[in-house]
């Protein structure tokens, strides 16, 4: 029989690290040891999340009390885990880190996108970028993942195959995220408050989202390439919606753009390709894929 990894996240209070915990409680291979949570140190952890009740009896710890094991998932508030990554280095061979900390591999990017100094600029070259359909053999022979970006995971899956086989044009592509709060953290503030979101459409980031290095980094775009992105709030509490306007260099027909992306994606079983005739699901909708791993991708030829 195969031996259990012994995992500990970091962090495991908020939205996130809830649906981490979520996911590993469920896996055959995993025995969670410990769940840190600096606010809920002591109380259970379904206290906090309540959809787990009955199917854990742990309760958290501080971050002072996590001990050695196999695997530390990370999912501490951005900007944490890159001055705290050599503690945790030495507690496990293996980290996952869900925050923005590492997801980068040029320090001159956090500058840009995040206005800081990066602690440990040597370690980012050691951090695979965690997209399991661009990196999955590097992922495997990795002791160091960086989770990517919500909206960037969103934007960079659909658009991958497109800029993998050099098909998009000089006039670049221009995307439009709607995203719901969730996104947005377990700590709240004016903007995430429910009279201020519920019924609100918002453009909070119509240019220069921080999600726009991965994408960049990931579709391996020249600096003359455009993408142009916006991100939108939307009255969703989970989910990303991606509209992507994508200017190829050359008229291809329907045929040509399903084999395109049947090539890529079509031992990911993961990924779908939504594209119907019928029905008001034709594309993909947020809504049907809550709670799943599930990436639906559809498409139309203008």
């Amino acid at each position: 029989m195969r031996d259990k990894i012994k995992v500990s996240i970091v962090g495991g209070s908020g939205y996130v690290g809830g649906e981490l915990l979520r996911l590993l409680l469920f896996h055959p291979y995993v025995k969670i040891l410990q769940v840190s949570s600096e606010q809920y140190a002591g109380k259970p952890v379904n206290r906090i999340n309540p959809n787990l009740r009955r199917r854990t009896s742990l309760a958290f710890c501080s971050m002072a009390e996590v001990k050695n094991c196999d695997l530390i998932f990370l999912a501490l508030p951005h900007g944490k885990a890159m001055v705290m990554i050599e503690h945790f280095m030495k507690l496990a061979p293996k980290i996952i880190d869900l925050s923005s900390d590492f997801r980068l591999k040029s320090p001159e990017d956090y500058k840009i996108w995040y206005e800081v100094n990066h602690p440990h600029p040597e370690l980012l070259k050691e951090f695979v970028y965690g997209v399991a359909e661009i990196h999955r053999e590097e992922m495997n022979d990795s002791n160091f993942i960086a989770c990517a970006g919500c909206n960037s995971t969103a934007t960079i899956l659909p658009l991958y195959p497109l800029y993998l086989n050099n098909l998009v044009g000089d006039e670049g592509t221009v995307v439009e995220v709607k995203a719901g709060t969730s996104q947005g953290g377990h700590h709240f503030n004016i903007a995430t408050h429910h009279p201020e979101r519920a019924n609100s459409i918002r453009a909070y980031k119509p240019t220069g989202h921080r999600h726009i290095a991965e994408i960049r980094q990931e579709l391996k775009l020249r600096e003359d390439q455009n993408l142009h992105f916006t991100a939108t709030s939307v009255n969703l509490v989970r989910g990303i919606h991606v509209v992507s306007h994508v200017f190829l260099k050359d008229k291809l027909k329907e045929k040509d753009i399903w084999g395109v992306y049947r090539q890529t994606y079509s031992k990911e079983p993961f990924i779908r390709i939504v594209k119907e005739k019928l029905g008001i699901h034709r594309f993909p909708d947020p809504k049907i894929l809550w709670g799943t791993n599930f990436c639906d991708i559809g498409f139309e030829i203008d």
